[in-house]
């Protein structure tokens, strides 16, 4: 007797339910990407306790006629893919028709739909049982998901608490808005607003009502294009960020994906911009023939391959350096009112609370959408300081400051006739030294010998990958070579490090190689500067002449990047002239 058999239906759609739907925020993805392939631009999202009991999403979109309506719950039924040709240039959404049925099959379903010709209202009770009658004539289409997981109590069991599930429908129909700022979009849970899009189109004004005024005032419009990519969205000012990659909004031909290479290309082009714990807030959009990418590589459609993912580095990296590079990134101190410290956006737990809640009244903050962004050089001046044959001295991007004292032995504390400054001696001093150390690294390195070698014993597993990276080490000016069993003789260092910290530097060289999982050598080369140029520099608590702190500030006006230390750390901020009024309420406005 034969042992293999062919699945029943509906098991093989409860099977790919697992896939497909893992919580309710696959569902509302699901729902609203068919909304968004039915040409609407009003998706109207309403939730009962995040989703658990009840989903329902309503468009004005095209709709479906009776026979569509019946054919969407079958398993692969779609009307996007035609033939084979068709899955290496999609465009659309949803392709695989395998969403629909599998969401039925665990759960109870009531869908509403019109092509303005015909109405159709459709239920099913565990993918089983369809009942389909006659509606009303009203365009679009509405579709209830009832009791989630009402009849597979286990995959119930696993689903995270509510707040967890309203906080991924929430950051995906966010990303969603940010997506399609054409498109209206409306989500409440409990009968509470949680976002309310406008659709005109903007989107600065999507961040604004997403992110708020604070943030929406320190973005910063990019674009750029080769010949295989197109990319335009918004970029933070480093002094917003975030503790996670979550603010990072990708978007490939209007799909949200989740792409780890591209997100690291993302981060990495703010590099010494911001502390590596920290991530910037993101809004990009990458605009691709469908033919150079694949997006079949997971269930949830969140992935994508790109065939020429080298292009796109260098695009993405070239214009987001280049856009930092343009702007003055002093954080600015600005004062607050009290009430204003109490403005905030509706915490999620508000929105399980039935009972009406007053809100404080709030001044109303405008934002003017249409403002251009500065430029940097309306807002330098040109360099006093002399230029050497061999270099050109590039404009710098900080006006010239006056130090006027040092407080708590750590902070000096300068001005110009823009405001009062405030610069932490040690990380300007960082800044200085790690473009002095970067710059020697990529010049011709001229290594000194050690009057008495060093000798640093390792493990096997380190020595082994000590031996198979010698050749970084003398590239870079330290020689070094075996000397018996696991242990290396280090005879000579590169000039550009001091002798008193020689040993020092020599020794974290050697454990950056060691420390790194896969060896990367730019980043060899970052946290060799880094850690060299932190060494090198003057210390919180170490005194500073006023000679001192003249030649420190303006050494450090005349950086590639004087805001931040290597570390991501500010290295000066500011209170304008205004603020200080306000402060002392020589200004009442």
């Amino acid at each position: 007797m034969s042992k293999i058999k062919v699945m029943d239906e509906i098991l093989a759609n409860k099977i790919a339910a697992g896939e497909v739907v893992e919580k309710t925020m696959n569902v509302v993805k699901e729902l609203v990407e068919n909304s968004i392939d039915a040409q609407s631009d009003e998706i109207k999202i309403e939730l009962m306790d995040s989703g658990v009991k009840e989903i329902k999403v309503t468009d004005n979109g095209i709709g479906m006629d009776r026979e569509d309506t019946s054919l969407a719950f079958s398993r692969h039924a779609t009307s996007k893919l035609k033939n084979l040709d068709d899955l290496f240039n999609i465009e659309s959404l949803g392709f695989r028709g395998e969403a629909l049925p599998s969401i039925a099959s665990v759960s109870n379903i009531e869908l509403k739909t019109s092509n303005g010709e015909i109405g159709t209202y459709l239920t099913l009770s565990g993918g089983k049982d369809m009942h389909v009658e006659d509606s009303d004539l009203q365009p679009g289409t509405t579709i209830t998901v009832k009791d989630l997981f009402y009849n597979t109590p286990v995959r119930l069991k696993y689903l995270k608490n509510l707040y967890t599930e309203l906080a991924n429908i929430t950051e995906y129909v966010n990303k969603m808005a940010l997506s399609y700022p054409n498109i209206k979009f409306t989500l409440i849970n409990n009968d509470k607003v949680l976002l309310a899009t406008d659709g005109n189109g903007d989107l600065k004004k999507v961040i604004y009502q997403i992110y708020g005024a604070d943030i929406t005032k320190k973005m910063i419009e990019i674009s750029g294009e080769n010949d295989d990519y197109y990319i335009h969205g918004y970029i933070s000012y480093p002094e917003m960020t975030k503790s996670n990659r979550n603010a990072i909004t990708t978007l490939v031909n209007g799909r949200v994906i989740k792409n780890n290479e591209l997100n690291k290309i993302i981060t990495d082009s703010y590099h010494t911009y911001i502390p590596k714990d920290k991530f910037p807030i993101i809004v990009l959009n990458i605009d691709v023939d469908p033919i150079l990418i694949d997006i079949n590589i997971h269930p949830t459609k969140m992935d994508i391959k790109f065939s020429k993912m080298d292009t796109l580095k260098e695009l993405v990296s070239e214009e987001i350096t280049k856009k930092l590079k343009e702007l003055t990134l002093i954080p600015t101190i600005s004062t607050r009112t009290e009430e204003a410290l109490r403005e905030a956006t509706i915490p999620l737990y508000r929105a399980f609370k039935k009972e009406e809640i007053q809100e404080p009244k709030y001044e109303e903050t405008v934002l003017d959408f249409s403002v251009e962004e500065p430029t940097s050089k309306e807002e330098q001046e040109e360099s006093p300081g002399e230029t050497s044959e061999q270099e050109v001295v590039s404009t710098p991007r900080i006006k010239k400051m006056i130090p006027r004292g040092i407080v708590y032995s750590t902070y000096i504390i300068a001005e110009n006739e823009d405001g009062m400054y405030i610069i932490d001696q040690h990380a300007a001093a960082e800044r200085i030294n790690y473009e002095k150390v970067l710059k020697s690294i990529k010049e011709k390195v001229i290594p000194i010998d050690l009057l008495i070698p060093i000798k640093i014993e390792l493990t096997t597993n380190e020595f082994l990958i000590i031996r198979n990276h010698l050749d970084i080490l003398k590239e870079y000016g330290f020689f070094a070579e075996e000397f018996g069993m696991n242990t290396i003789i280090i005879r000579s260092h590169p000039n550009w490090i001091p002798n008193d910290i020689a040993e020092e530097c020599i020794r974290k060289a050697v454990d950056i190689i060691i420390t790194k999982e896969n060896f990367d050598l730019d980043q060899f080369v970052w946290r060799m500067a880094a850690t060299m140029a932190c060494r090198m520099s003057v210390k919180a608590n170490d005194y500073l002449s006023y000679d001192d702190q003249v030649w420190l500030l303006d050494t450090l006006r005349n950086c590639e990047n004087p805001f931040t230390c290597p570390h991501g750390r500010p290295t000066i901020i500011t209170y304008t002239k205004y603020d200080l009024e306000k402060l002392f309420k020589r200004s009442l406005d």
